[in-house]
C-alpha cells in the first residue's frame, strides 16, 4: 500500500466518523420552535356621519314678494311684487335615531325687500318688510353626509308700508305681521363640525287690515296679504352630540 492509498483512506474514515457524530448530535438536539401566530388585519368600517347636536350659523340669500291691497269703501286695488336680498344667523339642535333625524331651529334676517304699485284710484301704495323671522321644527332622513329634511312653523316679519294719494299726501305705518311658513332643504356635511346648506322657504303672512290717514283721505281702510318666497345658502359649525 503506499503513502497516497494510505493518507486517502484515513481522510474517507474520518469524514465519515465527523458525518456520524453530526448526525447524532443534531438528533440529540430539541425541535425547532413552531412559527407564532399572526392575527388577521382588522379593517374597522368608516364611520356613520352624526348630525345629533347643537349648531350655530349663518345665511345668505335673495327673497321675492306678493302683495295685494285693497279698499273695502272706494273699491281700489292692486297686486304687485317685490324682489330683495337677505342674510342673517340661525341657530338648533338635532337629534338622529338611525336615519331619521328631528330638530328644531330659529332664524333672523335682515333683509331690503320692496314693492310699489298704484291702484285704481291712482294713489301709489309701498311696502317694504326690514326682517323676517321663523321658528320651526325640522324632520329628514340622513343619507351618511347627505340630510334631506322639510320644516314648518312660525313666521314673523317687519311690515313698513305707506300710501300716497292721488294730491300727494302720504301716511304710513310699521308693524310686525305674523304667519306660518314651510320649507325644505339639502345639507352636506363637510367635516365631523362644519355643514352647508340651500334651502327653500315660503311665508305666509295673510291679509290685515291697515288705516292711513290723509287730509283727502280720512281712512283708507286697505287690507293687505303679503307672502314671501326666500332662498338661501347657509352653512352650520355644529357642536356635535354623544
Amino acid at each position: 500500500m503506499t503513502i497516497r492509498a494510505f493518507v486517502g483512506g484515513v481522510a474517507c474514515a474520518a469524514t465519515a466518523v465527523a458525518m456520524s457524530v453530526c448526525s447524532a448530535a443534531a438528533a440529540d438536539l430539541p425541535p425547532a420552535p413552531a412559527p407564532i401566530p399572526t392575527a388577521p388585519v382588522a379593517y374597522a368600517p368608516a364611520a356613520i356621519y352624526n348630525w345629533t347636536g347643537f349648531y350655530i350659523g349663518a345665511h345668505a340669500g335673495g327673497d321675492f314678494g306678493n302683495s295685494s291691497w285693497s279698499d273695502p269703501f272706494t273699491g281700489a286695488s292692486n297686486t304687485f311684487s317685490s324682489t330683495g336680498f337677505f342674510g342673517g344667523a340661525q341657530l338648533g339642535a338635532n337629534y338622529q335615531l338611525n336615519m331619521l333625524v328631528l330638530g328644531v331651529e330659529g332664524d333672523f334676517s335682515w333683509t331690503n325687500l320692496k314693492g310699489s304699485g298704484t291702484d285704481s284710484l291712482g294713489d301709489s301704495i309701498n311696502t317694504g318688510v326690514n326682517w323676517t323671522s321663523t321658528v320651526t321644527g325640522r324632520i329628514g332622513a340622513a343619507f351618511d353626509r347627505f340630510l334631506i329634511y322639510g320644516k314648518g312653523g312660525v313666521a314673523f316679519a317687519q311690515d313698513a308700508s305707506s300710501f300716497t294719494d292721488s294730491f300727494a299726501n302720504s301716511a304710513n305705518t310699521t308693524f310686525m305681521r305674523t304667519g306660518w311658513t314651510a320649507g325644505a332643504g339639502l345639507e352636506y356635511g363637510i367635516t365631523r363640525n362644519w355643514s352647508a346648506k340651500i334651502e327653500y322657504d315660503y311665508l305666509n303672512f295673510g291679509s290685515q287690515a291697515l288705516n292711513f290717514t290723509t287730509p283727502t283721505t280720512p281712512l283708507y281702510g286697505s287690507n293687505a296679504n303679503l307672502n314671501i318666497q326666500e332662498v338661501k345658502a347657509g352653512i352650520n359649525f355644529r357642536f356635535g352630540g354623544p
